[in-house]
């Protein structure tokens, strides 16, 4: 992706080339659902699927040539997050790799194990946690943030009150896929660790499309994310031990890290003859990862070039500027209330913006938009209704959500506050 970073800027023409959906007149603004495909990943599918599509490990040339896209699929997936394949499972969904997870500590908890669950979270995070609570008649506690709407943040300081020697699990979201706000995870992790025994489980779906992901800086047991919100295949979901990953431009496939040591209490779901089970992919994979879409994975990690870090530099710094475009408009609306961190400080939040009108449904926003546009913004609870529901109090219609990732362009942002600006007065007033 040198091709892409000029004097340390985004050239967003150069990026826009590596998509070939962005060649239509659609605008997309709902990335976080899931961005689009990079070309390569959609050849490589188009290529294994011709050439290679047969069983794993067998000695002939062509199942030879499979196995070893498939595992080099699986050192690009760990080299993403700087982990080691040991410590990483890949599968269908983030939601499918956290019940696994989950399935695995019903096994290894103790029974007066206490589970600490984020409100703020989308339900792959929660669904899980809740159904082992319920299970093995573990105590559950909800950590939930203040409830207005410009403080809706995952502290040391709100989890702490939660903590205690029972804890066996926190899980948390990196940044919630309909406030954007980013959770200083690294203090989080460091806070669960006081606790002798007590792990850390993130969902970092929103986060990976937008910053890099390093897992043993952040320190986390278990982060996870998918693939096909950081560009790259079509299955979704990717879990790391402690964290569940945002979507990186590929397959709609998901990773899950899980450290060394957060391992020892992982009991293994695979086969009886897979043992010693000594990776997380025996542990945890069931055999379900599709050969195809993993062996696209190194296509997403050249995208990003020899120097990933500069990239990301770039790529935050770009997104600051789209979310400052939308975010000075929303914020000078004396009608709109836009949920969570106000600031376009790229240090403090990503381009997922929500916000809701008052005295207006979010669906009418959005269908209007819809009609007089070729935006592609949405409406709902985005599998965070827990939040929706009971924090922001948006039953009906749920928020109106713009996400954005470093494809999008200025311009493209500047015409979106346009429409919304025009239609303000359109959208009749809902009374409750």
């Amino acid at each position: 992706m040198a091709d892409v970073v000029v004097d340390g800027r985004l050239n967003v023409d150069a990026v826009r080339s590596h998509f070939p959906a962005l060649n239509q007149k659609q605008v997309f603004f709902d990335n976080a659902g899931g961005s689009q495909v990079l070309s390569d990943a959609i050849n490589s599918i188009r290529t294994y699927l011709e050439e290679t599509n047969v069983q794993l490990g067998a000695s002939y040339n062509i199942g030879q040539k499979a196995t070893e896209k498939y595992n080099e699929g699986f050192k690009a997936a760990a080299d993403f997050m700087n982990t080691s394949v040991d410590e990483i499972v890949i599968g269908p969904s983030t939601t499918q790799l956290f019940s696994n997870l989950s399935q695995a500590f019903a096994l290894s908890f103790p029974d007066d194990a206490e589970i600490i669950c984020s409100s703020i979270d989308h339900e792959a995070n929660i669904s899980a946690w809740v159904r082992l609570a319920k299970i093995r008649n573990f105590k559950l506690k909800w950590w939930t943030p203040s409830a207005e709407p410009g403080d809706l943040k995952l502290t040391v300081d709100n989890l702490r009150p939660l903590m205690s020697g029972k804890t066996k699990l926190v899980t948390c979201t990196h940044t919630s896929n309909i406030l954007g706000t980013i959770h200083d995870i690294k203090a989080i992790a460091g806070e669960v660790h006081k606790t002798p025994g007590a792990m850390l489980c993130v969902d970092g779906v929103a986060y990976a499309p937008h910053r890099e992901v390093d897992v043993k800086a952040l320190d986390v047991d278990f982060y996870s994310f998918s693939w096909y919100k950081v560009r790259q295949t079509f299955d979704k979901g990717i879990p790391i031990c402690g964290v569940r990953l945002v979507d990186v431009y590929g397959p709609h496939l998901a990773v899950l890290y899980g450290s060394q040591t957060a391992q020892q209490d992982v009991t293994s779901l695979g086969h009886y003859f897979q043992t010693p089970a000594d990776t997380l992919a025996t542990k945890l994979g069931l055999a379900a990862a599709s050969y195809e879409l993993v062996g696209t994975l190194p296509s997403v990690l050249s995208y990003f070039g020899p120097d990933r870090k500069k990239t990301w530099s770039a790529i935050a710094a770009h997104e600051q500027r789209l979310q400052g475009i939308l975010l000075d408009y929303l914020n000078q609306r004396d009608d709109v209330v836009v949920y969570s961190e106000r600031s376009a400080d790229s240090k403090l939040r990503v381009p997922v913006i929500s916000f809701s009108v008052q005295g207006k449904r979010s669906r009418d926003v959005v269908e209007k938009v819809d009609a007089c546009s070729d935006f592609g913004i949405r409406w709902g609870h985005f599998y965070s209704k827990r939040m929706v529901d009971d924090l922001l109090g948006l039953k009906q219609d749920g928020v109106i959500r713009v996400s954005m990732v470093h494809y999008n362009t200025e311009q493209e942002i500047r015409d979106l506050v346009s429409v919304l600006d025009k239609i303000r007065f359109l959208v009749l007033p809902y009374w409750f």
